[in-house]
């Protein structure tokens, strides 16, 4: 009669281990100024300017593509973008550049890079932006 809390313990451990849920491999990571301006200079990301195109006019960080978080068409826009590589993500202070990154971690992308403070604190650090 051994037996049976022998099969019971083995049963109930199948059960916890075949419903545990895989964690998502992405990862998102919040940089400083001094990270992002490091990882721009080896050309190891894809930088993405969430902010709209008036503020992206307005200047942004060289090398950046601008997809506007709150356009209509961004989750089409943003798949666009290789999910295997690298990607920093930033806007104006942070808020949009979060909410992004968090879509893009359910999307799959791999590895994912949120300028702390956006573009006013690259700004504030005196690093250059274009127009």
């Amino acid at each position: 009669m051994k037996i049976i809390p022998f099969l019971l313990v083995i049963f109930t451990t199948i059960i916890v281990f075949s419903c545990k849920q895989v964690d998502n491999p992405s990862t998102v990571e919040l940089i400083t100024v001094e990270e992002m301006d490091s990882l721009l200079q080896m050309e190891k990301v894809q930088l993405i300017d969430v902010r709209t195109p008036d503020e992206f006019a307005e200047g942004h960080i060289e090398g950046a593509i601008n997809i506007d978080f709150r356009n209509k068409n961004f989750e089409e826009l943003i798949i666009k973008v290789d999910k295997t590589k690298p990607v920093a993500v930033y806007c104006g202070t942070g808020r949009r550049s979060g909410k992004c990154s968090a879509y893009m971690k359910k999307a799959g992308f791999t590895k994912i890079y949120d300028l702390n403070g956006g573009i006013t604190e690259w700004k504030y650090k005196g690093k250059e932006v274009k127009k």
